[in-house]
């Protein structure tokens, strides 16, 4: 295993524990094992070369020091890393939105500098809504969890190579889906830089073409997967709710969202993680 260290400037507003803390929450993909005050550490698969990498990151003021050791390319994995981790977005202008509509502006003071933060790469997003398809999301984190560990590499998801391979006993047509979100991941179909760059309409259409990815599906892969951070949800029910909650009767998430610009994803994100802790529910965008 080779090692390298990359530092980046973060810019905006940035707090490692408190997206940590946001992360290791986040049912269908958590932080596991040991994590500590100031830094987070996880194992993926990268998807330039599907390698496993594990990375560990330090906060250092707006500077990240990002560790990454990995037998395949050391530059992609930090890269990566810091896109799933939302490291690369120039948040400056994220508080000019908590100024312009105040229900963002509490949810800022709540959840102080949170990146939000996902799934490690768009193929690991794609194989995820495959797997909590018409399943509860504890019951599809353990099948993941199962996967992973018996089929991956330390901790990484198995590369997609290896998923095709795999006669996996899972109810309906997951593993047929599974198969074919491995397919789309090895001829490039699930490049998360690519579907990061492309724009979000489109990258969420040109992922339906994937058997067994649907609209909801979609949506997630770019938004969580790709972490596309100026989108918004239309499939998100919870989120509309949310929306009636706080802006009050007849309001709806296309309407007030368009102050949210060019942070809807976060924003929505935001809100969503503060209904999570107020009612408790798991799922979602």
């Amino acid at each position: 295993m080779a090692t390298t260290t990359i530092t980046r400037e973060v810019l905006g507003p940035w707090s490692l524990d408190t997206s940590r803390e946001f992360w290791e929450g986040f049912t269908p993909s958590a932080l596991r094992g040991t994590q500590e005050s100031g830094r987070l550490s996880t194992v993926f698969r990268v998807d330039a070369d599907w390698s496993a990498a594990s990375v560990m990151v330090t906060q250092h003021d707006q500077t990240a020091e990002i560790v990454v050791e990995s037998d395949g390319d050391l530059n992609a994995a930090a890269a990566q890393a810091a896109r799933f981790l939302a490291l690369d977005i120039d948040a400056r202008a994220w508080p000019e939105v908590g100024q312009r509509d105040p229900v963002v502006g509490r949810a800022q003071e709540s959840l102080p500098g949170l990146r939000p933060c996902g799934f490690h790469s768009a193929y690991e997003a794609a194989a995820w809504t495959v797997l909590s398809q018409r399943l509860r999301v504890v019951q599809a984190a353990k099948i993941r969890a199962d996967i992973t560990s018996r089929h991956g590499d330390n901790g990484a998801f198995p590369a997609p190579d290896r998923l095709a391979a795999l006669d996996l006993d899972l109810p309906g047509r997951k593993t047929e889906y599974l198969h074919a979100v491995a397919d789309a991941a090895l001829s490039g179909r699930l490049d998360t830089a690519r579907l990061r760059d492309l724009d979000p309409a489109a990258a969420i259409a040109e992922l339906q073409q994937i058997k067994g990815i649907g609209p909801f599906a979609s949506e997630l892969i770019v938004l969580r997967g790709a972490n596309a951070p100026d989108w918004v949800p239309t499939h998100e029910r919870r989120l509309e709710a949310e929306v009636v909650e706080l802006y009050g009767a007849g309001k709806t998430v296309a309407e007030v969202s368009e102050a949210w610009r060019p942070f809807r994803t976060w924003a929505s994100v935001y809100l969503r993680a503060g209904r999570e802790h107020r009612t408790h529910e798991i799922g979602g965008v």
